[in-house]
């Protein structure tokens, strides 16, 4: 588990989507063999929740690290420069693991800390692995959530993650405190609702909610959304 985690994303233009397509398939195993990286997803995006939402210019990378000094020369490593090559623009966000319940492909990757004394931005990271036999039903009660998470307040930023080329398993949210994220997850009727329902439903055959202090951001925020001027 690591106490240092560090997210990715790239705006790729659409003519290049060839040369991302053979670079996902390549770059899996060059991320987990980068020094100090202990555990690495490339991921699809998706501009919003569902399916039908994938956004085949913006691809994204999750990386949990031994520690923080690990985590600073990435940009300068080589398969890091490959996909800046490609890139029109991209974003750097480096977080603190606050919490982290479930697995992920088998593993807990995040190492939970105290909060950093400067951080008040929140990240979310949801990643869920469907059962086959569920997922319809998972659709159908999702769909109030994504409607909500929209308009709730304190919201800077959201969009779908997936580990498939074109797909959404998952969520990155970003808030502007702990507290505006805490109300929307546990007190919003709709989400309530679906958090309730999962233990019921057995929607996942496996799953991870993990929170995070965003500790710095770099590069061009629009990549994700985030169109907010920095406090």
């Amino acid at each position: 588990m690591s106490p240092h985690v560090t997210l990715h994303v790239w705006q790729v233009p659409g003519n290049r989507l060839p040369q991302v397509l053979w670079r996902l398939a390549r770059d899996r195993g060059r991320l987990r063999a980068v020094a100090g990286v202990q555990f690495a997803k490339l991921l699809g995006t998706g501009r919003g929740f569902g399916p039908a939402s994938a956004d085949p210019g913006r691809w994204a990378a999750v990386l949990a690290w031994e520690d923080a000094r690990a985590a600073a020369g990435f940009d300068e490593s080589p398969v890091a420069r490959s996909w800046r090559a490609l890139a029109r623009t991209y974003c750097r966000l480096d977080l603190a693991p606050l919490s982290s319940r479930g697995r992920w492909a088998g593993r807990e990757p995040f190492q939970p800390g105290p909060a950093p004394h400067q951080a008040t931005t929140m990240l979310a990271l949801t990643r869920a692995r469907l059962r086959p036999t569920r997922a319809a039903a998972f659709w159908r009660a999702i769909g109030p959530v994504a409607a909500a998470v929209r308009t709730a307040p304190g919201l800077l930023a959201t969009f779908g993650i997936g580990e498939a080329p074109i797909g959404w398993q998952g969520t990155v949210s970003l808030w502007r405190t702990e507290g505006d994220l805490v109300e929307f997850a546990y007190h919003h009727p709709a989400h309530a609702t679906v958090l309730a329902e999962t233990p019921v439903q057995r929607w996942y055959a496996e799953d991870l909610f993990a929170r995070f202090a965003v500790l710095d951001v770099t590069g061009d925020r629009r990549v994700i959304g985030w169109t907010e001027e920095a406090p």
